[in-house]
C-alpha cells in the first residue's frame, strides 16, 4: 500500500475516529486504525466493539491495500510532522514507513483480516435529520445521563421516535431532561432505543451545524451517517423508565429568570457549598428571589435577584449544579422556574420544546 496526502488531511482524519479507540484493551487490535488505500481515498476505521467510526479522506493512491497500526501513536506522529506532503507506505508485513521532509517513522502493524468488521445496516429503519437540530437537542440532554453502572438502562439517551416526533430523554434518577424534535414517520418506523453515553458524545463532537444527518436502526445498533464519517454504536438493551410520571401534571408559581443573571448568581453562592452541605436555597418573596448556601464547616454566601413574582413567600433547595446544568445548555435569554411547593420536584421550561425536571433537597437551614 503507498499514498501520498497533506498533513492537514491525515491528522483531521484520525481526530474523527481516534477517540473510540479504548487505552485499556486486551485485544491489541483494537488500539488500532484500519488503513484502506483505494479509489482515490484513505478509509480509517476504529472500534472498541461497542463504537465505531470511519471517515473517509482524498489521498493521492499509488498502491492500493491495506493495514492497522496504533491509533493513537500514529496520531502523536502525524501531529508532530512539519506541515506539508506525507509519503505513507506498507509492506506486506505490515510495517509502514511515514516521510515528511527529513523526517522518516517506521511503525509496526497488524494485518487487516485481525480487525473487527463494523456490522452492515441491511433493512435497517432509515430517517434524516438537521445536523443542527440533534446537536442541540443532545446538548440540552446529555448531561442528565446518569453514570451509576449498576442502573444501566439510564447510562444513554432515550430515544423515542413516535407520532412524528423524535423524543430525547436523559435522566440520573434526581433530574430529567428532554427535548422533542419533528420528524415525519411512517407507522413501521416507530419504536424507541437507549443510545449510550459513549456514542452521544461522540455524535456530540461529530454533528455540525449545518447539512444533515442519516439514523439508521437495525436489530440491536445504530448507525449516524454524516459529514463523511460514518458512526456505529450497539444500543443498550432493557426497559427505559417511564419518565411521564416524573414530569408533574400541575403548578403553582411560574416565574421568569433572566437566564444569564440568574445562573451567574447560583454559581457565585454555590462557591460556599460543599460535599456535606452541597445545596442551594432559593427564597421567593414579592419581586425577589435571594438564593443562599450555608456550610457549616466553610462559611455562608447569599445573593439577592430581582425578579418578576407576586406569589406566595416560600423557600426550596437545589443541588447547584443540577440546576445549573440546563441554564448552561440553553441560549434563551428567559427561562421559566415552574414549583408546586418546597417538597415537589422544580421544572425549567423555556418558550421551545424543552423540559428539566429537578429533584429538591431537605434543607436545615
Amino acid at each position: 500500500m503507498k499514498f501520498i496526502l497533506s498533513k492537514e488531511k491525515l491528522l483531521e482524519g484520525l481526530q474523527q475516529v481516534q477517540s473510540v479507540v479504548s487505552t485499556r484493551t486486551t485485544l491489541p487490535i483494537l488500539s488500532n486504525v484500519l488503513l484502506q488505500a483505494r479509489d482515490g481515498h484513505v478509509t480509517l476505521t476504529t472500534t472498541d466493539l461497542d463504537v465505531g467510526v470511519r471517515g473517509t479522506i482524498e489521498a493521492q493512491i499509488e498502491e492500493e491495500g491495506a493495514t492497522t497500526l496504533p491509533a493513537r501513536r500514529l496520531f502523536s506522529i502525524i501531529r508532530e510532522l512539519p506541515s506539508g506532503e506525507i509519503k505513507f507506505e506498507s509492506d506486506g508485513k505490515n510495517v509502514a514507513s511515514i516521510t515528511s521532509g527529513h523526517s522518516f517513522f517506521k511503525v509496526l502493524g497488524l494485518p487487516e483480516d485481525e480487525f473487527p468488521p463494523l456490522p452492515k445496516f441491511e433493512n435497517a429503519k432509515t430517517y434524516a435529520l438537521q445536523q443542527s437540530a440533534l446537536k442541540d437537542a443532545l446538548k440540552k440532554t446529555s448531561f442528565a445521563i446518569s453514570t451509576d453502572e449498576t442502573r444501566y438502562v439510564l447510562n444513554g439517551v432515550l430515544c423515542s421516535l413516535r407520532d412524528n416526533k423524535l423524543v430525547l430523554v436523559a435522566t440520573d434518577g434526581r433530574r430529567l431532561a428532554m427535548v422533542d424534535l419533528d420528524l415525519p414517520m411512517d407507522a413501521e418506523q416507530e419504536t424507541s432505543v437507549i443510545v449510550p453515553a459513549k456514542a452521544i458524545n461522540e455524535l456530540s463532537r461529530l454533528l455540525r451545524d449545518e447539512g444533515e444527518v442519516t439514523m439508521r436502526l437495525g436489530a440491536n445498533q445504530v448507525a449516524f451517517e454524516l459529514n463523511g464519517t460514518l458512526l456505529i454504536s450497539k444500543l443498550i438493551e432493557g426497559n427505559y423508565p417511564n419518565y411521564k410520571q416524573v414530569i408533574p401534571s400541575e403548578t403553582k408559581e411560574r416565574i421568569s429568570l433572566e437566564r444569564e443573571t440568574f445562573l451567574n448568581a447560583v454559581k457565585r453562592v454555590a462557591l460556599l457549598t460543599s460535599e456535606k452541605s452541597n445545596s442551594v436555597k432559593l427564597m421567593f418573596t414579592k419581586d425577589n428571589v435571594d438564593i443562599a448556601a450555608n456550610s457549616p464547616e466553610i462559611g455562608e454566601a447569599r445573593e439577592s435577584v430581582p425578579i418578576k413574582y407576586g406569589g406566595r413567600e416560600f423557600s426550596i433547595a437545589f443541588n447547584p449544579e443540577f440546576l445549573m446544568a440546563p441554564l448552561r445548555a440553553l441560549s434563551n435569554d428567559e427561562v421559566f422556574l415552574e414549583l408546586i411547593d418546597e417538597m415537589s420536584p422544580g421544572v425549567v421550561k423555556v418558550n421551545a420544546p424543552f423540559l428539566y425536571v429537578l429533584m429538591p433537597m431537605r434543607i436545615s437551614y
